[in-house]
């Protein structure tokens, strides 16, 4: 099995880092998988799905925490309850030393803050970012990684060190060969660097089991 070359993903397949709640995850042999509640999905009752969340990101297979963030624009509870979904999902990924992968909209100025304030030692990643080089630069001074989807903004994608970025199909339909190719591109950069160099990322960042590795 093969070091998995797109880190997000919302498809059930291999090659990738699937992404799914508490309640769907079912693990295949041979997939890796994230693992969190996502703003979206949050309701009054969603704290009672705490301890099923902190048994499931003990497996192995669960390379990163999330997504999880938040969301100025939509959600199934307010905004600060948001807070308390996102700071407990940061307790896990600490806990088990697992990647942060967040989903952040309107919100970037709050995320720095949480991370100036928790101080983590694991990685936290944006996921789908679509933001401005401006706020790209804020999130890489901090700290954070970048990983980008099939639509974002070009002078972003070349900003954005490639020690800190990541490549994505989310919910898309463009596969990720494609989005490699087109990211080269725009970076004017051969694509097998840009793979390789995102692959170091992957390995430097997350956590697989050992016979997965190639």
């Amino acid at each position: 099995m093969k070091t998995p070359t797109d880190i997000h993903t919302h498809h059930d397949r291999y090659g990738a880092i699937i992404s799914t709640t508490p309640e769907e995850f079912r693990p295949e042999p041979g997939k890796f998988y994230s693992v969190g509640m996502h703003p979206w999905s949050l309701t009054s009752r969603s704290k009672e799905t705490f301890p099923l969340l902190e048994t499931i990101v003990r497996n192995e297979q669960v390379v990163a925490i999330g997504e999880t963030g938040l969301d100025r624009l939509k959600s199934g509870v307010g905004y600060e309850e948001q807070s308390e979904y996102f700071k407990h999902h940061i307790y896990l990924s600490e806990k088990w030393h697992k990647p942060l992968v967040i989903h952040a909209v309107k919100a970037y100025d709050d995320i720095i803050r949480i991370h100036k304030a928790e101080r983590p030692k694991q990685p936290w990643i944006i996921h789908g970012f679509r933001g401005k080089p401006e706020t790209a630069g804020q999130l890489i001074r901090e700290g954070l990684y970048l990983s980008f989807g099939e639509y974002y903004n070009h002078e972003s994608l070349k900003f954005v060190p490639l020690d800190r970025l990541f490549l994505e199909t989310d919910e898309g339909n463009m596969p990720i060969d494609k989005l490699y190719r087109k990211a080269a591109r725009i970076r004017n950069l051969p694509t097998h660097r840009l793979r390789k160099s995102i692959k170091e990322n992957i390995s430097r960042i997350f956590t697989f089991p050992q016979q997965s590795r190639q």
